[in-house]
């Protein structure tokens, strides 16, 4: 605790209202009660009953305040929709697998078999950087999936190298979650490193399958031309 007796840890409620004023200068720390009690959002509290808001919680409050300004939706709408962000991440947090790849190995015929690709697609997807062999040429379990989730691709059309983008952005993703647990791992906290690593690949892979969901609603809905 500092000497005011305010949480160290987080920011209190004052702080989050100076972050916002500048953007919605009509809000009021009432108003950040009243969204709380409404169970929009959910700062920690302390021991001594102090609220810990965490970037994360502001940044829910900014999606709040401007669905109600820009778009004019109620309360509980916006709370439906961040009640089913919330449970998709949480989906997404449960099946996220860190532990080190190990385990049962397949050549790579097993993987062609598998999969039920040709060897020249498995060909393209190496080169393209989509899957890489492991130790003594043999493929993890992941790799199986994802020729076997390119394969269906393929049927729609699309081409290895047309996929080339999505390893891009997945190794993009990768390096902001490594910028960020690079100074716990320096502290050796690496339990906690584990944890935010666990947390942001749930969270990261939440946001790519809504920005991809919105985005294909609104090719087919004639929005937006495909490009």
């Amino acid at each position: 605790m500092t000497a005011a007796g305010r949480p160290r840890g987080g920011l209190s409620i004052g702080a989050v209202l100076a972050q916002l004023r500048s953007d919605f200068p009509d809000v009021t720390i009432s108003k950040i009660r009243f969204l709380e009690s409404e169970g929009l959002v959910r700062p920690a509290r302390t021991a001594s009953g102090y609220r810990q808001f965490t970037s994360a919680d502001v940044e829910r409050l900014r999606y709040i305040l401007a669905a109600q300004r820009d778009r004019y939706l109620p309360l509980k709408v916006i709370k439906e929709q961040l009640d089913a962000a919330d449970q998709s991440a949480a989906k997404a947090l449960r099946a996220v697998d860190l532990t080190p790849a190990g385990g049962h190995r397949v050549t790579r015929a097993d993987l062609l078999a598998r999969a039920g690709i040709e060897p020249g697609v498995l060909a393209d997807l190496e080169q393209h950087g989509l899957i890489r062999a492991g130790a003594g040429g043999l493929y993890d379990h992941e790799a199986v999936q994802i020729a076997s989730t390119v394969r269906a691709m393929v049927e729609h059309g699309l081409e290895a190298r047309h996929l080339r983008p999505f390893r891009a952005a997945a190794d993009r993703e990768v390096g902001l979650v490594e910028q960020v647990v690079g100074a716990l791992h320096r502290q050796r906290d690496r339990a906690r490193a584990d944890e935010v690593v666990r947390e942001l690949a749930a969270l990261s892979v939440t946001l790519h399958t809504l920005l991809v969901k919105v985005g294909l609603r609104d090719i087919a809905g004639g929005r937006v031309s495909p490009r």
